[in-house]
């Protein structure tokens, strides 16, 4: 893992070097649900983080990003809900349209940080039954203005299971979010 987080960053520095390259910060909210999930409907969490553009060409650019994101499901019937709280680090290919319209897809790996589940005012930690690690591929659109505000909206499909134990492999993360953002730069790197 570290091999490859060491590849991307200096296959980041190589592509910067001669790209434009704009940086931001993002924020939004998740409707979040675990796929095959019985008796489970969506929680609603919050995402945030960081984001980065670096183009390839005038259509096409490379996006990665880290961000925080409070994901879950909550019980249909009683008060019970599990959260689950990642850092995910999506690498997305984006298309960019002069209009300011933007879609984007590529795979994401997800880092837990918590696993927590509550039912009737008790919290009990899940973490040791959680796989540390959640692959998803993402699939989003959204539309930047000129000065450096946009909107966005997209799916996270859960790729693997998220619960060690889950021999059938079918309880996977669902995520739809919607969110705002605002990147800085935009102008040519320095060399």
């Amino acid at each position: 893992m570290k091999k490859l987080f060491l590849v991307l960053v200096c296959a980041a520095s190589v592509i910067a070097a001669s790209a434009q390259v704009k940086f931001g910060l993002k924020a939004g909210a998740n409707f979040a649900s675990i796929t095959d999930g019985d008796g489970l409907k969506s929680k609603i969490g919050i995402n945030g983080g960081v984001q980065v553009a670096l183009a390839l060409n005038e259509m096409f650019s490379v996006a990665p990003e880290a961000v925080y994101s409070s994901q879950g499901a909550k019980a249909e019937e009683g008060d019970g809900t599990l959260n689950l709280d990642y850092i995910n680090v999506p690498v997305l290919i984006q298309y960019n349209n002069p209009s300011g319209f933007f879609a984007h897809t590529g795979p994401q790996v997800g880092f837990l940080m918590s696993a927590k589940a509550k039912a009737g005012g008790e919290t009990q930690d899940m973490k040791e039954f959680m796989n540390s690690t959640d692959f998803a591929w993402v699939i989003g659109a959204g539309f930047a203005t000129q000065s450096g505000f946009g909107i966005n909206a997209r799916y996270n499909l859960g790729l693997s299971k998220i619960a060690k134990d889950d021999e059938a492999g079918s309880s996977k993360n669902s995520v739809i979010q919607l969110g705002l953002f605002y990147n800085f730069g935009g102008k040519a790197a320095k060399k």
